[in-house]
């Protein structure tokens, strides 16, 4: 039998497949949307729940906006913003999460390269060592960085809660980035030092760019957790460093009575990392995708 005629009787397909065909994909779409309906709920009512009078988040639930639009209000984040402490904080939160993702990355896509591609003394004993940092926990840091903390004199700075970030960031984005080069063919690092690229080039030219969606994954991460970082920032910050997480929690009246600040300060901190995690979200899917293709 031809190979025209194999694939004309292996691409047709009985009613009984179609219909099959169809309801199986049905179900996945289903499947689907219940998962989005169920992790979008949450938010939802948190957006709605900022939007009310905290009169009327004490007389129902958000869920009641949807048959009366006229409980909506933009008064509690005209009141949020009017909140020196609240604006301060969000600029200190800026200021702690993108300086921090930015050393992360730089620092550790260089030393991921060297981990790969280069030879140096003691380098398999000091990539064991960043493997054994990746299971230390922050928690046993923190005494011994607050007392060095407090001999530098940045004890209670933006600039130690980045340093605290950075160093316990940089295990996990060396590790992650250094397997991701060395999945890059030798043939090409070989190509490029024989037409004469140093080390530095050839990051630049021939690394970066491949890594381009494991750096984005890699950024997305360590934003989110710098971003929603509370214990960190707790010890290490006072009232005029403290980011956003820490500024929500000291503005709680007793009790926590006044859901409409805290409802507006938590989708505030929310829709940020959200943004974030949707203007990236294409590297972060050919990262997640990247080691399944050969």
């Amino acid at each position: 039998m031809s190979g025209s005629a194999l694939g004309v009787v292996r691409g047709k397909r009985t009613l009984a497949q179609r219909i099959a065909g169809a309801l199986s994909s049905t179900i996945v779409n289903v499947v689907l949307l219940v998962v989005a309906v169920f992790w979008l709920v949450p938010s939802v009512g948190l957006f709605l729940t900022s939007l009310r009078s905290s009169s009327d988040n004490a007389d129902s639930g958000w869920w009641t906006v949807l048959t009366a639009p006229a409980q909506l209000t933009l008064e509690n984040y005209a009141n949020l913003l009017q909140n020196p402490t609240i604006t301060g904080s969000l600029w200190n939160t800026i200021v702690i999460a993108v300086p921090t993702t930015i050393l992360v990355v730089l620092i550790g896509s260089l030393a991921g390269y060297a981990f790969a591609w280069m030879e140096f003394p003691g380098r398999d004993w000091l990539l064991i060592v960043v493997i054994i940092l990746l299971a230390v926990p922050l928690q046993v840091a923190i005494i011994p960085l607050a007392r060095l903390f407090g001999a530098l004199g940045i004890f209670g700075s933006v600039l130690g809660v980045i340093l605290f970030h950075t160093a316990f960031g940089l295990p996990f984005a060396i590790f992650l980035l250094r397997n991701f080069f060395t999945q890059v063919p030798g043939e090409l690092i070989e190509a490029a030092r024989i037409d004469g690229a140093g080390e530095w080039r050839v990051f630049g030219q021939v690394m970066l760019p491949l890594a381009l969606p494991a750096i984005a994954s890699l950024a997305i991460f360590q934003f989110l957790w710098t971003w929603n970082d509370m214990l960190v920032a707790l010890i290490f910050t006072d009232s005029g460093s403290m980011p956003l997480t820490v500024a929500i929690q000291s503005q709680l009246r007793q009790f926590g009575s006044n859901i409409d600040v805290l409802s507006a300060g938590a989708f505030l901190s929310m829709i940020v990392p959200l943004i974030v995690f949707f203007a990236f979200q294409r590297y972060f899917v050919q990262a997640m995708l990247a080691g399944s293709q050969k």
